[in-house]
C-alpha cells in the first residue's frame, strides 16, 4: 500500500530499514548471550583458582602453623611480611601489596586496563602474609584472582562487549571471588556493585555478574564443601528494646569504624612510604608483642590468622567485658601491623573481627536473650560503614549464618553506622556516586579537548591575506589573532564585511579583530569552559597560560556529540 501523499516518510519505515534494524537486535542479544556464557567461564574459573588458593594456603600452610610450637606462631607472622616483601621487591618490580584496592581503583579507571603483570608476585606475597598467620583476610586475594580472570577473559574477547562494559567481566570476576571464599554468592553480587561507590550501586552488570557469583560458588563449595562461616542455631528473637540495642550498636560502630579506617589507611600509606629496612624491625616486634599479650590475655592465639577462631571467640558467652575491650585492641593492633607490614590480603574479614568484638562488648553489658545477637549485628554496623557496603554487609549476614531473621536488626545498624561515616572508607579509591559519561568528560581538564594546532593569523597580516588563506581555503569563519605567543584577539568573518574590496590590501586584521574576547585558562576544566562559551554566547575560546596563548578549544571538541551518540546508541536497551 502506497502512504499517503505528503505523508513523512519517518512514519512508514522502509523495508530495508526494518531489516536492518532486526538484524542490529540480533546482533545485540548475540554479543549479550556470548558476554552471559564469558560471565558464567569467568565464575567457574575463578570459583576453582580461589578453591585451590584456599587450600593450599588456609589448609596447607596456616592450619599446619596452628600446630607448631608458640613461639612459632608468635613469629612466623612477622617472617610472612618479610618474606611478601622480598616477593614485591623483586618478583612483582615493586609493586604495591593492595588487592581489593586494585580491583576499584581499576574500577574507576575508565581508559586502562587491569595490569596483570605483578598478578603471580601479588598472590605469592599473599600466600606468605596469609599463610603466616597475619592478621588480614583471604577476601583479599580472592577479589584479585576474580578482576585479574574476568579481566583477562573480556581482553581475549573484547569484541563482544561496548566500550561502556569493558569492566563488566572484571566485576563479575570481583564478585566471584567473594562469593567462593565466604561461601556467599549473593554476598559477592553485592559487595563486587557496591563498593566501587561510598553512596551508589554500579549498574547494568547486575545479571552477568549474578551468574558469575552462582558459578563460583557451586565450583568452590564442590571442592571444599557447604558448611557455613558462622553456624548459628535457632532463630534471634528481637523486641522494641532489642532494636533500640541495634541502633545504639550501630552508632558505635559507625564511630568505630570511622576511627579504624583512618589507622588503616595511615597503615597503608606507612607500608607505602617507609622502606622495609625500617618497618619490618618494629612490625617484628611488635607482632611478638601482640601474639605474647593476647595470649596471656586469653590463653589463645587470637592475634593469628584471618579471625575467624576470634569470631567464634567473641560468640561464646561469659567473657569479662574488660577482656572483651583488651581482645578488640589486640586485634585491631595485629591488624594495623600486617597492614603498616606490607602485607598482602583483604580487610573484609579484619572488620567483621571488629564488628563482632564491638558487639560481644555490648552483649557483656546488656545480656540480650541470644548472646550472638550483638556480636553479628556488630559484624554488619562494622563492615558495612568501614567498607561502605551497608546491603552487602546484612546480606553477608544473613548468608553467612543462615538465619534471615537478623535481616531487619541488621539493617538497622548497619543504616545507623551510616551516619557517622561522613567521607571515611579503608580504601581511599572509592567514588561517591556514579557520574556520567559527559559529566566524567566535563570533569576532565581543558587541554583533553585543547587544539595546539589550530590555524591563527598575525595581527599585521592583511585582511586581503585573511580571506585568501583562512576563508577560501580553510573555510573558517572566527581565527584568533596572534603574535608569537601574545594573544590580542579574534577576527571574525562578519567584521570584514563592510570594507570595500579595495581596502582590503592595506586594512591589517588587528585593526578589524575583537579585543577583549573571553578566554579560557589552562588550569579549567572542560565544564568551566564550556560554562564560559555559553555565557560569552561563543563556541570556541583561545586557552592561555599566564597570558601566553596555547591553542583553541571548541564546544564542539569537548561534546563530542558523535562519539557521545554513538556510546548512548551502543549502550542502549
Amino acid at each position: 500500500m502506497r502512504p499517503p501523499a505528503g505523508s513523512r516518510s519517518g512514519r512508514f519505515p522502509r523495508p530495508s530499514a526494518v531489516v536492518a534494524r532486526a538484524a542490529d537486535l540480533r546482533e545485540v542479544g548475540g554479543r549479550a548471550r556470548q558476554a552471559g556464557l564469558l560471565a558464567v567461564a569467568t565464575g567457574a574459573a575463578t570459583g576453582f583458582a580461589v578453591a585451590v588458593f584456599d587450600r593450599a594456603v588456609a589448609t596447607g600452610m596456616f592450619e599446619r602453623l596452628l600446630t607448631a610450637p608458640l613461639w612459632v606462631q608468635a613469629v612466623a607472622p612477622a617472617l610472612g611480611l618479610a618474606a611478601a616483601a622480598v616477593i614485591l621487591r623483586t618478583l612483582g618490580r615493586g609493586a604495591s601489596p593492595s588487592t581489593a584496592d586494585e580491583y576499584i581503583k581499576d574500577f574507576h579507571d575508565h581508559e586502562g586496563h587491569f595490569d596483570q603483570r605483578p598478578v603471580p608476585a601479588r598472590l605469592l606475597a599473599s600466600a606468605a602474609t596469609l599463610g603466616s598467620g597475619a592478621a588480614l583476610g583471604f577476601e583479599g586475594p580472592s577479589i584479585y584472582i576474580g578482576a585479574s580472570i574476568g579481566s583477562w577473559v573480556q581482553s581475549r574477547w573484547s569484541r563482544f562487549f561496548s566500550r561502556e562494559d569493558n569492566k563488566l567481566l572484571m566485576v563479575c570476576g570481583a564478585a566471584a571471588g567473594v562469593a567462593a571464599i565466604f561461601k556467599a554468592p549473593a554476598t559477592g553480587l553485592v559487595f563486587a556493585l557496591e563498593v566501587p561507590y561510598r553512596e551508589d550501586l554500579a549498574r547494568r552488570m547486575l545479571l552477568p555478574a549474578m551468574f558469575s557469583a552462582a558459578t563460583s560458588y557451586t565450583v568452590y563449595v564442590a571442592i571444599n564443601g557447604t558448611t557455613p562461616l558462622f553456624p548459628v542455631a535457632g532463630s534471634p528473637p528481637f523486641d522494641l528494646r532489642d532494636l533500640g540495642g541495634a541502633a545504639a550498636l550501630g552508632l558505635l560502630a559507625g564511630l568505630g569504624a570511622r576511627g579504624v579506617a583512618r589507622l588503616l589507611r595511615w597503615a597503608k600509606a606507612q607500608a607505602t612510604s617507609r622502606p622495609p629496612l625500617v618497618r619490618l624491625p618494629v612490625v617484628a616486634v611488635s607482632v611478638v608483642a601482640t601474639f605474647v599479650a593476647m595470649r596471656g590475655l586469653t590463653g589463645e592465639s587470637l592475634t593469628v590468622g584471618s579471625g575467624y577462631e576470634t569470631i567464634a571467640w567473641a560468640l561464646t558467652p561469659r567473657h569479662a567485658v574488660a577482656t572483651i575491650a583488651a581482645v578488640f585492641l589486640l586485634r585491631l593492633a595485629a591488624t594495623l601491623l600486617a597492614v603498616g607490614g606490607g602485607g598482602v590480603g583483604g580487610l573484609f574479614v579484619p572488620l567483621v573481627v571488629q564488628g563482632a568484638l564491638l558487639g560481644a562488648l555490648l552483649e557483656g553489658i546488656f545480656h540480650a536473650p541470644d548472646p550472638t545477637f550483638f556480636p553479628l549485628l556488630g559484624v554488619a554496623a562494622f563492615l558495612g560503614a568501614g567498607y561502605r557496603v551497608p546491603l552487602a554487609a546484612v546480606v553477608f549476614v544473613a548468608e553467612t549464618t543462615g538465619q534471615p531473621g537478623f535481616v531487619v536488626p541488621a539493617l538497622l545498624a548497619a543504616a545507623t553506622s551510616q551516619l557517622v561515616m561522613g567521607k571515611a572508607s579503608v580504601t581511599p579509591y572509592q567514588e561517591g556516586t556514579r557520574t556520567s559519561l559527559l559529566t566524567r568528560r566535563l570533569a576532565l581538564p581543558v587541554t583533553a579537548a585543547l587544539r595546539t594546532d589550530a590555524a591563527t593569523v598575525p595581527p599585521d597580516a592583511t585582511v586581503a591575506e585573511f580571506f585568501d588563506h583562512h576563508v577560501s581555503q580553510l573555510r573558517l569563519r572566527v581565527v584568533p589573532v596572534v603574535a608569537g605567543d601574545a594573544f590580542s584577539g579574534m577576527v571574525y568573518l562578519a567584521d570584514i564585511a563592510h570594507l570595500r574590496r579595495t581596502e582590503w590590501e592595506s586594512t591589517t586584521v588587528g585593526s578589524v579583530a575583537r579585543t577583549g574576547t573571553p578566554t579560557a585558562e589552562l588550569r579549567w576544566s572542560l565544564g568551566r569552559t564550556l560554562q564560559e562559551m555559553e555565557e560569552a554566547d561563543v563556541d570556541r575560546l583561545p586557552v592561555l597560560d599566564d597570558g601566553r596563548y596555547i591553542g583553541l578549544v571548541t564546544s564542539g571538541e569537548i561534546l563530542k556529540l558523535d562519539h557521545i551518540l554513538d556510546e548512548a546508541e551502543a549502550i542502549a536497551p
